[in-house]
């Protein structure tokens, strides 16, 4: 039977500049997910990429060959020797890796407890992992839950009440620089779902200068708008620096699209006033080297951990309670899962039975001469006895299945019934 794995790395088992490495963007995610099932334990599989997590999620023939045949994925596919990531890793089987599934989706594991973003980053996860072809029976059903207990996870607790987003930490971090942000000027670079919370945050933060830029100009025109800001083709990125006091940048780019000398430029452009930039993207889109210049003030999604343990006391209760959940809806799955080893068994245990009973009956009904009607009535009778002789074994597979205690019983009835070549 195939085992549920987990093979990742997070923010809290690795530094920024090891996560950036691993990152996946979204154009590369199918033709990834198709390598990966290529592998010969691999049977099926989802990439959960955002800035804060890589975990591959997987239905594995064997766990042990199966983890290998993972970070040999993750060696080949990102380019970095396995020795120089093992470090970071962690690895999940089976319950442990249900029941961590759940807690992501839940937002119980995210650096901002309680934020709502996570849950849709796994359903765009699980979306292309379906259109790729690497989704089967057993990730589908894991997903589905998950989603639900999400779900339940928000209805019955207070834990999304007072969570704030990554994006709001970012602008918390600048008030905290700046003080007020009135009449400060604000470069957005991207304009996706982080840029846009942001660029919100901003305006209701008091920043009235809000200029936003992105790859696909009518993404930025129709950002610009949302906020009530002033679109900048992209490739003035560099020439509007000086005019602004704080960047903030998200974009899946797989470079840095801010470099040391085009900060060093606009600085000497301002007469050394500062400018705080913000890069909560991951591949970084913000030189490092950034830093070393004075005047220039860099923080990454990581420096934004400490801002982030805003109203973690409040929300300590409600992710007691979610945690509760959690654990229960853990049970509930891995009982699912449980029975799945006595399905084989009983299947074939109703295929022997009704190989027999039909066969036995189309004998008798050939020397019967029996009316339709009589036909029927002699069809149903044989079929509800055939279920009556089955109910009580199947229910006992299942039942014992459920409590993981199915082995020794599915190994007797493969013997009793001679089903061991159908099974």
């Amino acid at each position: 039977m195939k085992e549920i794995g987990l093979i990742g790395i997070s923010h809290r088992t690795a530094p920024l500049e090891v996560r950036e490495r691993f990152s996946f963007g979204p154009e590369e995610l199918k033709g990834a997910l198709r390598d990966l099932i290529q592998s010969p334990r691999v049977k099926e599989g989802v990439i959960l990429s955002t800035c804060n997590r890589v975990e591959v999620y997987s239905a594995l023939e064997n766990p042990q060959g199966g983890r290998e045949e993972v970070e040999a994925f993750l060696s080949r596919s990102r380019g970095v020797p396995r020795e120089a990531f093992a470090p970071f890793l962690y690895a999940k089987f089976g319950e442990e890796a249900v029941g961590h599934l759940f807690r992501v989706a839940s937002s119980l594991d995210s650096m901002v407890v309680g934020g709502p973003q996570i849950l849709g980053q796994i359903k765009e996860a699980y979306t292309l992992a379906t259109e790729a072809e690497a989704v089967g029976f057993l990730l589908h059903r894991l997903f589905q839950r998950a989603f639900f207990v999400a779900k339940r996870v928000r209805t019955e607790t207070g834990i999304g009440d007072r969570a704030i987003s990554v994006s709001f930490v970012a602008v918390e971090l600048a008030k905290k620089i700046f003080g007020e942000l009135q009449g400060k000027a604000v470069l957005v670079v991207g304009a996706g779902e982080m840029c846009e919370l942001a660029a919100k945050h901003l305006r209701s933060a008091g920043a009235d200068r809000i200029k936003v830029t992105n790859r696909t100009w009518q993404r930025a025109v129709e950002l610009a708008e949302k906020v009530g800001g002033e679109p900048v083709p992209f490739e003035d990125l560099k020439a509007v620096l000086p005019e602004v006091d704080i960047v903030l940048s998200s974009t899946g780019a797989s470079e840095y699209i801010i470099r040391k000398g085009d900060v060093a430029w606009a600085l000497r452009e301002r007469r050394r006033r500062p400018i705080f930039f913000i890069d909560i993207a991951v591949p970084r889109d913000v030189d490092p080297e950034v830093n070393d210049l004075t005047d220039a003030y860099l923080y990454d999604i990581d420096d934004l951990q400490e801002v982030a343990e805003l109203n973690v006391k409040d929300r300590l209760k409600e992710a007691e309670r979610a945690e509760a959940i959690v654990k229960e809806e853990v049970e509930k799955f891995c009982r699912w899962y449980n029975t799945l080893e006595a399905v084989p068994t009983i299947v074939a245990l109703r295929g022997w039975a009704e190989g027999i009973r039909r066969a036995e009956l189309d004998k008798s009904l050939r020397s019967l001469d029996l009316p339709p009607r009589q036909r029927d009535e002699v069809e149903a009778l044989t079929e509800a006895i055939v279920n009556k002789l089955l109910h009580h074994p199947i229910r006992f597979l299942k039942e014992s299945s459920a409590r993981g205690e199915a082995e020794p019983y599915v190994d007797l009835v493969r013997r009793l019934f001679g089903l061991e070549e159908e099974c």
